[in-house]
């Protein structure tokens, strides 16, 4: 049964005549009574009975009537959930990372965001990246990507991918004989990173502070171009993992050395706060950002 058989039933009933009804449903009253006609041969029973000036629903009707209103009723909800749905699309977000890797990569991904969500706007923070966790408890951040999930009860951390850190040293470097590097070797290296502080540096906090080492140099390099460069000409050594230089252009002269025997192996996590959580905008960044970096 069509949905205008439903509705002419529905407008029958409420304006109480073809005459009223003509009007709402923009059809002639000939038009109006063709179609009832119609229905009512197609059931094999009335639906109203109609009289000079009244128009009665029979049995039947009264339950064909019931069934329009909860016809239109959930038809109603339903857009307006849609509706719901759709604003709840709409947000700004806050994004920003413990390990500065991630700023050569996030560029591409909130270009891609920006054609498949262009109703949420990610507005990248590239300070304080050691503080990332209390940035997003006082919703300085709304997001933050992290290497150690954090003990709040007031967060949802997301584990999104893992990946594995290397020493990047010119095939010359004598620490390129070694198999792997064991925290001593650092000992003795002139470290570039990133930014300082140090404490906020993976190969440091993870793997030499432990070990009480403290290598006899170190170099805070904004530029990833520079960083290659000094390494080429054989005067320092990184550390990071490979997808992070995947932008550059790398020398044939460079080579990638395991840490520790094992590796030094990372998880990353995506770190929000939990009223915040389930908000249809931050659930479609997180779903787009675990499958955007899920081959890392």
């Amino acid at each position: 049964m069509e949905l205008k058989y439903f509705r002419l039933i529905k407008t029958i009933v409420e304006e109480g005549s073809l005459a009223n009804s003509s009007e709402l449903l923009f059809l002639t009253q000939s038009a109006l009574s063709h179609q009832l006609r119609d229905l009512e041969e197609r059931l094999g029973y009335k639906v109203f009975i109609r009289s000079r000036n009244k128009w009665e629903l029979t049995q039947e009707g009264s339950e064909l009537y019931k069934l329009a209103n909860k016809l239109f009723t959930s038809i109603d909800e339903s857009f307006s959930a849609i509706k719901h749905i759709k604003e709840g699309s709409k947000g700004s977000i806050k994004l920003s990372a413990e390990c500065q890797s991630f700023f050569h990569s996030i560029p591409s991904f909130i270009q891609k965001m920006g054609m498949l969500y262009p109703e949420i706007d990610i507005d990248v923070t590239l300070g304080a990246t050691h503080q990332t966790i209390s940035q997003v408890l006082s919703n300085d951040i709304d997001i933050a990507i992290v290497t150690s999930k954090p003990a709040s009860d007031e967060l949802s951390s997301i584990l999104v991918f893992k990946d594995e850190i290397f020493a990047i040293m010119h095939k010359e470097n004598s620490l390129n004989n070694l198999e792997y590097l064991d925290a001593s070797h650092f000992g003795n290296v002139h470290l570039l990173i990133n930014s300082f502080p140090i404490e906020g540096v993976a190969v440091y906090e993870q793997f030499l502070k432990p070990n009480r080492i403290h290598p006899i140099k170190i170099s805070a390099i904004p530029f990833t171009e520079i960083t290659l460069s000094m390494i080429e000409a054989n005067m320092g050594i990184m550390c990071a993992p490979k997808w992070q230089l995947t932008p550059f252009k790398l020398s044939k002269e460079l080579t990638f050395k395991r840490i520790g025997k094992n590796g030094l192996k990372r998880n990353h996590y995506l770190v929000v706060k939990k009223e915040n959580r389930n908000k249809k905008y931050i659930h479609d960044f997180i779903s787009s950002f675990e499958e955007d970096f899920l081959e890392v």
